[in-house]
């Protein structure tokens, strides 16, 4: 048993947010019935790398159940209906007003099924001026001040990974659990002659507002503080020596160096120079970020004559702490890789696990599923409002 089994949660999405929170469910056991147009979510055709399918819809979407529907179609809207009376959790990410135009909005559901958790992802939110403005990962990477704390002193540069709909699909994902924990709670509190479970929610998300919650740190110290981390690259902007340096063997190896002690063990056990920490420049924190060029030059000659497994050998031994620069050479290749294989319409495929694990419990792991594969079997199953 998972534990989410006997929760059902329709999800009218595509892309990334919306589809990372249900599929988060999907592995925790939920029935998740994605509602796809006719076309399919077109996130299906993002690449064709993975077997024939796209990388993003294959981590996102296995262990779902694929309807298409066609809402500006009354059978099928009253077959949505039919599905949200049955439902514990209903997620959306069209546009701002799109769902109230197709007779799915979320006050509307609200209003009809009143135990029903609705969580509505969008670029900007509900409200606000900016909020039917077309938003997409770079877009709100760069909105949300992201891109101006990410990149060199060359130019701002955007994070590799649609980390403003992962944030905002790992926003509703949380958001979602709290509210269905909350319905629980209070249904269980009611006296047992009330049948009445009308514990749901109304939820919004945004990709902007979740990116910025993100952003707190570098906001507070630059309204309080006004102070302006910059774009460092892989260099701390307070810290030296903290980045990467090149090894004889074309890899590269992060060091960071937190206190005075560890800055003495680096000297004497790797940069085999014990006089160091006493020399002007070096002498401190404060003045090894006022002359980092001349520490980076210092730390790289030495790493400059080592093979990367050699470094870390010295770094091991002065109990410095260091990190490889990985290349996707590396990460297929890592250690610590966990798998989970899921089957896609070309054969099983390997994904790298969800991050959390659970003591006696698994993830819950389907198949990555066809357009409209499970249409049949969803039209007969609702076919009626008495299903």
């Amino acid at each position: 048993m998972f534990d989410l089994d006997g929760i059902t949660v329709v999800s009218l999405e595509q892309a990334v947010a919306a589809p990372y929170a249900s599929g988060r469910l999907a592995q925790a056991g939920a029935r998740v019935i994605k509602v796809e147009r006719p076309e399919g979510d077109f996130a299906r055709n993002y690449d064709s790398l993975v077997n024939g399918d796209s990388a993003y819809f294959v981590w996102l979407n296995h262990g779902k159940q694929s309807v298409c529907m066609n809402l500006k179609d009354d059978s099928d809207k009253d077959l949505l209906h039919n599905i949200l009376k049955k439902a514990d959790v209903f997620i959306q990410n069209l546009a701002p007003g799109a769902a109230d135009r197709l007779g799915v909005g979320p006050a509307l559901l609200h209003r009809k099924y009143p135990s029903l958790i609705i969580c509505s992802i969008s670029g900007y939110g509900e409200s606000g001026p900016y909020k039917n403005q077309k938003a997409y990962d770079l877009l709100v990477q760069a909105e949300s001040g992201l891109c101006a704390i990410n990149g060199t002193s060359d130019g701002p540069a955007r994070v590799g990974v649609s980390v403003c709909d992962i944030a905002a699909g790992m926003s509703a994902h949380q958001a979602i659990l709290q509210a269905l924990f909350a319905r629980e709670r209070n249904n269980n509190k009611k006296p047992a002659s009330s049948k009445q479970n009308d514990g749901g929610r109304l939820i919004q998300v945004s990709m902007y507002q979740a990116m910025a919650d993100w952003m707190n740190v570098p906001y507070l110290q630059y309204r309080y503080g006004r102070k302006d981390p910059g774009r460092h690259g892989l260099k701390h902007p307070t810290i030296a020596p903290y980045g990467a340096y090149p090894c004889n063997d074309g890899k590269y190896i992060l060091i960071s160096i937190q206190n005075e002690r560890e800055w003495q063990n680096l000297c004497s056990g790797v940069l085999m120079q014990d006089d160091l920490p006493a020399q002007t420049g070096f002498q401190s924190n404060k003045a090894r970020v006022e002359n980092r060029a001349q520490v980076d030059a210092t730390v790289a000659a030495t790493f400059s004559q080592h093979s990367r497994e050699e470094a870390i050998e010295l770094l091991e031994k002065a109990n410095i702490a260091y990190g490889r620069l990985s290349d996707l050479d590396d990460l297929l290749s890592h250690p610590q890789n966990r798998f989970v294989t899921v089957s896609g319409e070309s054969g099983d495929i390997e994904l790298l696990a969800p991050s959390a694990t659970f003591t006696g419990q698994q993830n819950a792991v389907g198949k990555v599923p066809a357009v409209g594969e499970h249409d049949d079997l969803i039209r007969a199953e609702f076919s009626t409002g008495d299903s």
